[in-house]
């Protein structure tokens, strides 16, 4: 009993240390990684006039990233679990970084196209990398947390992408360069030089980390195995849910598209990322509305939806660590979204900021609680393969949602139309929760005398990390 007791602590207290160490790194990594996806929203005026992409063409571009970004997921996905994650995390780091840059020198709508496309293919992988590293790190009761977390640190980055992109856009002129060069050439530099430092600051794995003493990396270790034991598919399941083709049986990716949980997941996340996508390239837009704003005004008031969302998602997270099942919560972040979302597009400018805010608050809130659903309950073995399979089809209403708004646009001088849409699928993705099947979540398990990492689960909240 004094060994269980002994891991009990060691788990508790080397999950303390990642949340100390690591996640801080992949909340920086998640920051650059929003400030380059949102800052065409930004520049978008300044394009059109420099460049003369017009809102058809923007939301176009904007939305080829997407068609990268699901083309090239699980290619990233299969050589991040031959590589490994820090080495593939960086390179996803550099490549987007690189290419971000280059944005600066943009001069016509081919240009845009091809760049904003070369983006989304650097980019792919990195989200499954990180979550798949959560999974590989972290035991289950904190996994959801964990994600939460960093999934909110992208509601910071565009809080955060506002008033930088302000302030660069200010920049206009200096050293001979638009603002809109400013704002590609910083941001793209700065993810290079983030990439450069990730490669000598991140663990391969749990064994590399010198940070965890001996005890603690032997305990995290025979924690997470367990939990991979206790997850293990029925003879005759493949995906983990009774679905599959065998146990034994070497792992078919793309069979997985056929299973319909993950059909099911992928058109969920498909609607939340309409959502967060349409806010991301379109807000600064929508406030542009407002009568006497400025870009540096503009920049600021797009961040109140964002950090709306911040703590709407930190009390989301208090929510689910204590909750039996996460599909409650996820219905009504998602029916919170179309509330939020409808009333924005019948109202004043000025009430539809306020709204949109509301609405950020739901769909922010509902990726976190998405997240931990095929977390907890799919088999290790698919779980990465599955995240990106889900991350790069639900990432598609990245494509949807900026191309059909300026497409809507164009077409009748408003965007009111698309916000109508987003309350409709946001509604339509709160009946599909009803049909997802979920495991209970790690803290709510039956705890095995001989299986410290339930255990650790809790005592992770109580006990002080060890320097």
């Amino acid at each position: 009993m004094v060994s269980v007791d002994n891991a009990v602590t060691d788990v508790a207290s080397a999950t303390k240390k990642f949340f100390k160490r690591v996640l801080p790194i992949m909340l920086v990594m998640l920051v650059c990684n929003q400030l380059n996806r949102s800052n065409i929203g930004y520049a978008q005026d300044h394009l059109q006039a420099d460049v003369g992409i017009g809102a058809a063409a923007y939301g176009f571009g904007a939305g080829l990233f997407f068609i990268a970004y699901a083309i090239f997921e699980l290619p990233s996905n299969v050589m991040m679990e031959k590589y490994g994650a820090k080495i593939w995390l960086t390179r996803i780091m550099i490549s987007w970084g690189i290419v971000s840059f280059l944005m600066a020198f943009v001069q016509n709508e081919t240009m845009f196209y091809v760049l904003r496309f070369l983006l989304g293919a650097a980019e792919a992988g990195f989200f499954p990398a990180v979550i798949f590293y959560f999974a590989r790190w972290v035991p289950a009761g904190q996994r959801g947390k964990a994600t939460a977390i960093f999934i909110a640190g992208s509601s910071v980055a565009a809080a955060i992408s506002g008033p930088v992109a302000g302030g660069l856009l200010s920049l206009q002129g200096v050293l001979g360069l638009r603002g809109w060069q400013w704002l590609f050439g910083f941001e793209g530099a700065l993810s290079v030089v983030v990439g450069m430092a990730v490669f000598f600051v991140l663990d391969a794995g749990i064994k590399d980390a010198k940070w965890l003493s001996p005890a603690e990396k032997a305990a995290l270790t025979q924690a997470i195995s367990d939990e991979d034991a206790q997850h293990a598919p029925a003879e005759g399941d493949e995906t983990g849910d009774g679905a599959g083709a065998g146990a034994g049986a070497k792992l078919n990716r793309w069979k997985m598209l056929l299973n319909p949980q993950i059909l099911l997941l992928c058109g969920i996340y498909f609607s939340v990322q309409l959502s967060i996508y349409a806010n991301t390239f379109w807000l600064p837009s929508i406030i542009k509305q407002i009568p006497g704003t400025t870009d540096l005004a503009v920049g600021f008031l797009s961040s109140i939806p964002w950090v709306c969302a911040v703590f709407a998602m930190y009390f989301a997270a208090k929510m689910q660590d204590k909750a039996k099942s996460k599909k409650p919560l996820l219905v009504a972040a998602l029916l919170v979204a179309a509330v939020g979302t409808f009333a924005a597009a019948i109202a004043s400018p000025v009430l539809a900021l306020v709204f949109l805010a509301v609405a950020a608050m739901g769909f922010k809130s509902a990726s976190p609680l998405f997240w931990t659903i095929p977390q907890s309950g799919l088999h290790p073995l698919v779980l990465a393969p599955a995240i990106a399979i889900i991350n790069s089809l639900g990432n598609l209403g990245g494509f949807v949602a900026p191309f059909g708004f300026g497409i809507i646009k164009e077409q009748t001088g408003s965007v009111v139309p698309g916000l109508f849409a987003l309350a409709a699928a946001s509604t339509i993705a709160a009946g599909l929760v009803y049909f997802l099947k979920e495991r209970r979540s790690g803290g709510d398990a039956v705890v095995d005398s001989a299986n410290p990492s339930a255990k650790a689960a809790e005592a992770a909240e109580a006990v002080p990390a060890r320097a």
